[in-house]
């Protein structure tokens, strides 16, 4: 009974979330070009917020859990494990007093309303997995941009998604690069739960009545450890410890 509702409901899905792609596409280019960044920011935010709502059709919930007081005036680099593309509204929008930014995959970066004009103008990279020569240089200016910006970056080790929440061992050379190029950022450990589930039947139809549940670990100084080894292993540790 359940899967059979949700064929319906993600019809009706897949209607809202496509006009609201089609909406905020020329909303940002309009902020972007005729106001500049700060107005394309507001524009972009606006998006993750209806993003999630529009998923609120499918009777999903959002829980966000941070009783940490993470620093606005210091780069960020939030790591998390990566379940489905609907982790990555909420992070933008619970955490967008940090200027949240992406490392995303190139072919993210043409062909979808709104979300290619946002990874390709809004500050995010965009890198090619299979060309380290185009990647690496790609994740060296990223970092710069960061640590001179203020801004978080946002990372998923696992490299792809897991499809029933099991997490993946972290590809950590990534990540490993973003540590060293910004020595005065903060690692900020997110973990994800419950994301898998929207896509429990593959890609149609969608799970309905899913609770999607962030936890934000305790903000890590990257300055004060000295063993940056100790340190990566110390987050992937603090995030698979607190999937269920």
């Amino acid at each position: 009974m359940r899967k059979l509702l949700a064929y319906p409901l993600t019809v009706i899905y897949f209607i809202v979330f496509g006009i609201t792609l089609l909406f905020f596409h020329p909303i940002q280019w309009f902020c972007f070009k005729v106001f500049g960044y700060q107005a394309h920011k507001i524009s972009v935010d606006a998006l993750q917020y209806s993003l999630m709502r529009c998923l609120n059709v499918l009777g999903t919930r959002f829980t966000w859990n941070n009783p940490h007081d993470i620093p606005k005036n210091k780069p960020l680099l939030i790591v998390s494990n990566h379940q489905s593309m609907y982790d990555i509204s909420p992070i933008m929008w619970y955490m967008r007093k940090h200027h949240v930014k992406f490392v995303a995959k190139k072919e993210l970066g043409k062909g979808i309303p709104s979300v290619s004009f946002n990874l390709r103008h809004g500050g995010s990279v965009l890198i090619d997995r299979k060309n380290p020569r185009q990647a690496l240089p790609a994740m060296m200016t990223f970092a710069d941009y960061l640590e001179s910006t203020n801004r978080a970056g946002v990372i998923f080790p696992e490299g792809t998604r897991s499809k029933d929440g099991t997490p993946k061992p972290f590809k950590t050379k990534g990540l490993d690069l973003l540590i060293s190029k910004t020595p005065s950022a903060w690692i900020v450990p997110v973990t994800v739960n419950n994301s898998w589930k929207m896509l429990r039947y593959g890609k149609f139809p969608m799970g309905i009545g899913n609770h999607i549940k962030f936890t934000v670990h305790k903000p890590l100084e990257i300055a004060t450890f000295t063993d940056k080894r100790a340190l990566v292993s110390r987050v992937e540790h603090t995030i698979i410890d607190a999937i269920y």
